[in-house]
């Protein structure tokens, strides 16, 4: 009994001392966007006389990228990696034969010459998507670099003048609702037009009575002088395409059914706008230059990288 007693403390100390070293082996010491990291797979990726934190970091750039393949959705048409090697046979003055010969004499397939070119395929992609992921931009950066661009083109005598067309547009909005739809809508606001035109009502009377833009119905319907890219893309087409003093036919946005009337253009002074374009390109592209010298670097700008007592 005794000795049955010795060995099975032996077994359950040596099953405590495997444990521990298992789990010393098993030890997190990184996260990336919440996927572990362990450290038995940082040193299988250092080797024995390598560099932990390279190691580490080579890791990270391993799961980072996996992650971008995945997030990309590249996906590849076998008939334009077909198009890229007849292309490549023809660059090389090759039939099409000639050049499978090619390949057989170096000793590769055309499956394996294939899945080369579907894999730089995929990493541009990839690559063109982090890099355009990694481009963050605020406004508040913009209107900053914008307003000292332009207060030092002021100083040096550089200033140049910008003006664009705005337009002065009043409107009727009708919103949907359970007892409002689409069809009802549109031929109300069509009635609505027909009594401004018949002159039973005006623009202004109409707006204040239907227009559920309380804002600007009080106003006669009217939202002042604005450049097209102050509205949204079915406004802003309307306007641009209903000639002054014309009221819109009924067209629909996403806040409703509207009719409108362009009721005057002016030049506008878009100084301002233009500098603060140049600003947000001046950016982009700083950041575009930086991210394509190493877009893998880049991934780490949007990822969530936590590290545990290294």
């Amino acid at each position: 009994m005794k000795k049955l007693g010795l060995k099975s403390l032996f077994i359950t100390l040596l099953g405590v001392f495997t444990f521990s070293f298992i789990h010393a082996a098993e030890r997190v010491v990184a996260t990336v966007d919440g996927v572990p990291i362990l450290e038995s797979q940082v040193r299988l990726s250092m080797g024995k006389n390598g560099n932990y934190q390279a190691a580490l970091d080579k890791v990270i750039d391993d799961i980072l990228v996996q992650k971008a393949i995945k997030e990309s959705g590249v996906k590849i048409n076998p008939s334009e990696i077909d198009m890229i090697v007849e292309d490549i046979a023809a660059r090389n003055g090759l039939t099409y034969g000639q050049f499978l010969d090619a390949l057989d004499y170096q000793g590769i397939s055309l499956n394996a010459f294939r899945q080369q070119i579907a894999n730089q395929m995929i990493m541009s992609g990839v690559r063109n998507h982090a890099i355009s992921n990694s481009i963050q931009v605020t406004r508040e950066e913009v209107d900053a670099l914008g307003k000292k661009m332009l207060n030092e083109a002021k100083a040096n005598g550089t200033e140049k003048k910008v003006t664009g067309k705005e337009y002065e547009v009043r409107h009727i909005l009708l919103k949907l609702n359970p007892l409002l739809n689409d069809a009802q809508a549109k031929a109300e606001l069509n009635q609505i037009r027909a009594d401004i035109l018949s002159g039973k009502t005006t623009f202004a009377d109409a707006a204040l009575k239907y227009s559920k833009d309380y804002l600007s119905g009080a106003n006669g319907g009217s939202l002042g002088y604005a450049f097209l890219e102050a509205y949204v893309e079915p406004f802003a087409k309307a306007v641009q395409s209903t000639k002054p003093g014309v009221i819109s036919a009924p067209f629909k946005s996403e806040f409703g059914w509207h009719i409108l009337e362009v009721t005057g253009t002016r030049d506008g002074d878009r100084t301002e706008d233009a500098y603060r374009q140049k600003a947000y390109e001046k950016i982009v592209n700083s950041q575009l230059q930086d991210a394509t010298k190493d877009w893998v670097k880049a991934l780490r700008k949007t990822a969530d990288i936590q590290y545990f007592n290294q």
